[in-house]
């Protein structure tokens, strides 16, 4: 048996911390002195206690951790399974911050040479374009915040498959019409789109007309920057917004190597004040 400070010393993890995994029910003591209150802990918990230091250092919740040590598959499919999702989700961590060190890099750079860190913006193009009727394939629903990754492809892959079905004929790239301007609680107001040529059940015409078109090549997280470009465009410009904003995809994400061959046309509809 090995006293708390032992079992501490042992596995590099305070006393303060052990109790409170006991609180937790995640690891418990194995024997507790009734007289005094001291804590002792078996030999062999120290193997389930390196196991709960490896998996933290996965960046798995001490909830997963507990879920994991209780089904007691410690070897089997749930803990390989596990595994490999938090491989993914790390990977996708990864990617998210070398983006953010590149753009940090790219703002370093900016100050280094006496531009402002927001001159970026002064190389996004916005350009007044009359955008022709289209015959719009559509689905429209709310659309929660982090939900529309998987509404992509659930929604276009619907729409895609009718149009083979039904042999229709595309006009143009998919695309996206947002029409509230802030979420709600039930989401955000959708319209997953594909223009074709034939008028059937389900189609509807768009006008959008009057437009500024913005021609993004790269990452959709500088979409945020062109809506506030365009709309800095518009009031310094005497127009105002008269419909849905819309993003046409070009380029489909499942067939390019990175993000640096995404290209994106983005349209705000305008008038003249």
């Amino acid at each position: 048996m090995l006293s708390i400070g032992e079992f501490s010393k042992i596995c590099q993890v305070s006393a303060k911390t052990l109790r409170y995994y006991a609180e937790i029910g995640l690891i418990l003591p194995s024997e507790i002195n009734p007289e005094n209150g001291y804590r002792y802990y078996a030999i062999e918990q120290l193997e389930i206690m390196l196991l709960i230091i490896r998996l933290k250092s996965y960046n798995f919740s001490l909830e997963e951790i507990k879920r994991i040590i209780d089904s007691g598959e410690l070897s089997g499919e749930k803990l390989y399974t596990a595994l490999t999702q938090k491989r993914e989700d790390m990977k996708k961590q990864l990617q998210e911050q070398e983006k953010s060190m590149y753009q940090l890099e790219c703002d370093i750079a900016s100050l280094q040479s006496g531009k402002p860190i927001m001159s970026y913006l002064d190389d996004i193009d916005v350009e007044l374009v009359e955008v022709p009727m289209m015959c719009l394939l559509s689905v429209r629903k709310m659309v929660q915040a982090d939900n529309f990754s998987d509404e992509y492809g659930v929604c276009f892959g619907k729409l895609l498959g009718r149009i083979r079905k039904e042999n229709l004929t595309m006009t143009n790239s998919p695309m996206v019409l947002f029409h509230s301007n802030e979420f709600s609680p039930f989401g955000l107001d959708t319209e997953f789109a594909v223009p074709v040529r034939e008028c059937v059940t389900g189609t509807r015409d768009l006008k959008a007309g009057l437009c500024l078109k913005t021609v993004i090549k790269g990452s959709y997280s500088i979409l945020s920057s062109v809506y506030a470009k365009q709309t800095k465009w518009a009031e310094q410009n005497g127009y105002e917004c008269t419909g849905a904003l819309f993003e046409v995809y070009v380029t489909d994400p499942s067939q390019v190597s990175g993000e640096d061959e995404l290209i994106t046309e983005v349209y705000y509809p305008v008038r003249k004040i």
